[in-house]
């Protein structure tokens, strides 16, 4: 199911196995697990996603290259990647964190994926993942799939439901000549600051503060 969504068949079957082993069941059958992997991946990832980035767009300065890069290398948008590979269906979890919810934890499901993108690494190279993340970034920027997600509306639901806020934006400082506008902003629940985010306009940059809030409120919940 997923060599066939990653459009990839692995000549090593183990790796791929190896990749979808969440620590929790490696630790309750001695098997690898699939952090070095995870590991790798993240590096792999952060490489393939500028270096697509810089090909699909030729005229993006370095600044908007780097912004986009940071939109998409998260793990919310890696966990997203991750169901979109029905990997959710087959990684391997422990008997507790299947119990509490483990299939649908973002970090196990964002780890994973960047788990498989190592696998495919070692087993087919640079141009086999290059092929693999290109298309699945291609598919996103296109508007094929949800990619940059309303991550506003996310946050004020979260905040809602489980502290009562509503979260507040306010912009801290706008910077470069009014052709070419960078807008740095704050978002708060209550007194606290929880989020940042530079755009180009005032709603991606709000975005961008919204999305950096729920890292941090899944942080602390993991955490805590």
């Amino acid at each position: 199911m997923i060599e066939k969504k990653l459009g990839y068949k692995f000549r090593d079957e183990a790796i791929l196995k190896t990749a979808l082993t969440h620590s929790s069941f490696a630790n309750e059958t001695s098997v690898e697990s699939n952090e070095r992997l995870e590991f790798l991946g993240d590096a792999v990832l952060g490489f393939i996603v500028a270096r697509v980035l810089y090909d699909l767009f030729p005229e993006a300065a370095e600044g908007k290259l780097s912004k986009m890069r940071s939109s998409i290398v998260s793990r919310m948008n890696f966990a997203h990647f991750a169901k979109e590979l029905k990997i959710d269906k087959q990684i391997l979890l422990g008997k507790g964190e299947e119990i509490t919810g483990g299939r649908e934890r973002q970090s196990n499901l964002a780890g994973a994926f960047e788990a498989v993108i190592g696998a495919a690494y070692i087993d087919g190279g640079y141009r086999k993942v290059y092929a693999i993340v290109s298309r699945l970034l291609k598919d996103c920027l296109n508007g094929k799939e949800e990619i940059f997600k309303d991550y506003k509306t996310k946050l004020q639901e979260i905040a809602q439901r489980q502290f009562k806020k509503v979260p507040k934006y306010k912009v801290v400082l706008e910077e470069g000549p009014p052709h070419d506008k960078c807008f740095h902003v704050e978002v708060k629940l209550g007194r606290r600051a929880i989020g940042k985010g530079v755009g180009s306009n005032k709603k991606q940059a709000e975005q961008a503060a919204a999305k950096e809030a729920l890292e941090e409120i899944e942080r602390s919940m993991k955490n805590s």
